[in-house]
């Protein structure tokens, strides 16, 4: 049986750690929020951005831009959006899981997977599997820049571009509320047009109107599809980001709840081993009474 002395040894050890959770649950309500904030100021943009070139689809039929051609080609491209950090529960973990299940689909439809890794957990992760990444972009810190994230990606959207792969898909954590994260695997390219109008008519934004373009309409398309692919991207890592301050919330709350937990068994333990060393104590003390 342990002595008092490891006894107080282990909750004091326990205590440090529970301050330490306690704080890290702290930072991360106050991280959430404003990841929250960011994550929602980012979609009007991408909705504007949608609608337009949902608009600028439907007026200009004949033009059909390399991101919404087909192309029969076996190969896939994903980016792989996940945390540079640890400790936030099944965040990483259940995210990965659906990216596997990507990668087993694709082999064994006999393509080959280009992967672009967003973030230390994901990269990690597909260098270990063997899936060849073509990009990366870790260290994003707190506040996603999409300068950052564009160099990595247009690797993937030039290879689309050229014809090189056949879909093109972007993986994240959406954001849901602060109990609940949930994976997503969803096609990035090609673009649907029809999909598109049908998202803008849906946001209660939907107007027929004709445009006036400088210099002309495929290049106002061409860039305005560019700015769209690169705002999703953007809105990925944004709610990726929420997610995992919500789910390190979620995590350290609980590490919190089980430290304490453990501090009260082990002080049960200890005044329940200092009673009988007491009750020992007394009894040799009356056995030595007793035989003078």
């Amino acid at each position: 049986m342990a002595t008092g002395k490891e006894i107080r040894g282990k909750i004091k050890n326990f205590e440090s750690t529970k301050k330490i959770t306690k704080a890290m649950e702290m930072i991360s309500v106050s991280k959430m929020r404003k990841a929250q904030d960011r994550m929602r100021a980012a979609r009007p943009y991408s909705e504007k951005v949608r609608n337009i070139a949902a608009n600028l689809g439907a007026a200009n039929p004949e033009y059909v831009h390399p991101f919404m051609q087909q192309h029969d080609v076996k190969n896939v491209g994903m980016i792989v959006v996940t945390s540079d950090k640890g400790l936030c529960g099944g965040l990483n973990s259940n995210l990965l899981r659906a990216v596997t299940g990507k990668l087993r689909e694709v082999q064994g439809a006999g393509g080959q997977t280009h992967t672009v890794a967003i973030g230390n957990k994901g990269l990690g992760f597909l260098t270990r599997v063997g899936a060849k990444v073509v990009s990366q972009a870790t260290q994003l810190g707190d506040k996603p820049h999409l300068e950052k994230l564009i160099g990595p990606v247009k690797v993937l959207l030039d290879a689309y571009s050229k014809g090189e792969l056949g879909e093109v898909y972007l993986c994240y954590t959406r954001f849901i509320n602060t109990m609940k994260q949930e994976p997503i695997v969803e096609r990035l390219l090609p673009l649907s047009a029809t999909q598109m109008q049908r998202e803008a008519a849906a946001s209660g934004k939907q107007h027929s109107w004709d445009y006036i373009y400088e210099p002309d309409a495929q290049s106002v398309i061409d860039d305005l599809l560019v700015r769209y692919v690169e705002a999703l991207v953007y809105q990925a890592v944004a709610e990726n980001m929420a997610s995992e301050q919500a789910a390190r919330m979620v995590a350290m709350k609980a590490a919190t709840d089980s430290a304490g937990n453990l501090i009260n068994e082990l002080r049960l333990v200890y005044n329940k081993t200092r009673q009988a060393a007491i009750t020992k104590e007394l009894s040799e003390i009356v056995a030595g009474a007793a035989a003078v």
